[in-house]
């Protein structure tokens, strides 16, 4: 068995922590790259993904898990395209994330606000607060009309 690099090291304790995609711990090993060169980057990264260290699925279902209870299906899409995630388990999630849409927009709506926007500058703010969650507009008005029905 060889010795693992220090990079190796490094990559293994960020991994330890929380799971990553490959181009974020790419980006944070970066600074190092002086040090030991960019092909060596690269061969730690393959490494990793061999022996399973490394995950993009993973990564995928820990950041949807995670955010779901404070952010709707759009901003985790966006933050996972944004962390270099492939597309296609994007689109493997987006399925899940879409099923429990509805609940966690209930859910954070409630711990934001306790009672339905009684005027037109409240309903904005609401809308807008759930808009900026990640949640579409389809969702912010099921959320809306099931705690207008609640309240009356």
């Amino acid at each position: 068995m060889s010795a693992r690099t220090p990079l190796e090291i490094r990559a293994l304790r960020m991994l330890a922590r929380r799971e990553h995609s490959r181009q974020e711990l790419e980006q944070k090993l970066a600074v190092h790259r002086e040090s030991c060169g960019a092909d060596v980057l690269a061969e730690v990264l393959d490494a990793l993904e061999q022996q399973g260290y490394l995950s993009e699925q993973r990564a995928v279902e820990q950041i949807a898990r995670t955010r779901r209870a404070r952010f709707g299906s759009h901003r985790i899409v966006h933050e996972l395209k944004a962390k270099g995630i492939d597309a296609h388990l994007i689109d493997n999630i987006l399925p899940t994330l879409k099923e429990t849409e509805l609940e966690a927009a209930l859910n954070i709506w409630s711990r934001k606000f306790d009672h339905p926007p009684v005027s037109r500058e409240e309903r904005g703010k609401q809308v807008r607060f759930m808009m900026n969650r990640g949640f579409s507009m389809e969702t912010i008005r099921q959320v809306l009309a099931q705690a207008g029905e609640a309240s009356t």
